[in-house]
């Protein structure tokens, strides 16, 4: 499906609201793409992606009258993604704790001596352990501050700030790793 304007996707959303299953079907279809890219950023397994993918798309149905049309109805979707996944890794916080030691051979190697791919980029975002792929995504693309992610995430924000390095040194590590 093409990329829809802003006053055709709030059409949509209007008659989803109202119940029309086409018009879910045509914004579950504008949106599922950007949203699954979420959840894997944030959950890493495909099937567990594909769980809150899901579990997305009927929170943003069962909540389409609550949009406000301030803003864009994609950054919408695109926040209810990301507390969607977060609520996830609250509920399993035993689960993303993450070890650097144990992860260090999760990634394929890549090779520092050629640019860096974004798809390789994403792979070794994606392969990070559990707490620091959450932190590092809130952080590095979400733009939350670590207070803000502490109070998300029921952590301090020095266990965030922690969280951030190590990340970013496990990348630097698979980077520079021949």
């Amino acid at each position: 499906m093409t990329n829809l304007s802003e006053p055709k996707l709030q059409e949509l959303l209007r008659a989803c609201s109202a119940g029309d299953r086409k018009a879910q079907q045509a914004l579950y279809q504008q949106f599922a793409p950007v949203i699954y890219a979420i959840c894997v950023r944030y959950m890493g397994a495909t099937d567990e992606a594909k769980d809150m993918l899901q579990e997305t798309m009927v929170k943003f149905f069962q909540k389409s009258d609550e949009f406000r049309f301030q803003g864009s109805l994609e950054g919408w979707v695109k926040r209810i993604a990301v507390n969607t996944c977060l609520d996830q890794i609250k509920r399993n916080k035993s689960k993303y704790a993450g070890s650097l030691d144990e992860a260090y051979d999760l990634a394929g190697d890549v090779n520092a001596t050629q640019p860096l791919e974004t798809k390789d980029l994403l792979r070794l975002v994606a392969s990070l352990p559990d707490g620091y792929r959450t932190v590092f995504n809130m952080y590095a693309i979400e733009g939350f501050t670590h207070a803000e992610i502490g109070e998300v995430l029921g952590i301090s924000e020095n266990t965030s700030k922690s969280q951030l390095f190590k990340a970013r040194k496990w990348l630097q590590a698979k980077i520079d790793r021949n």
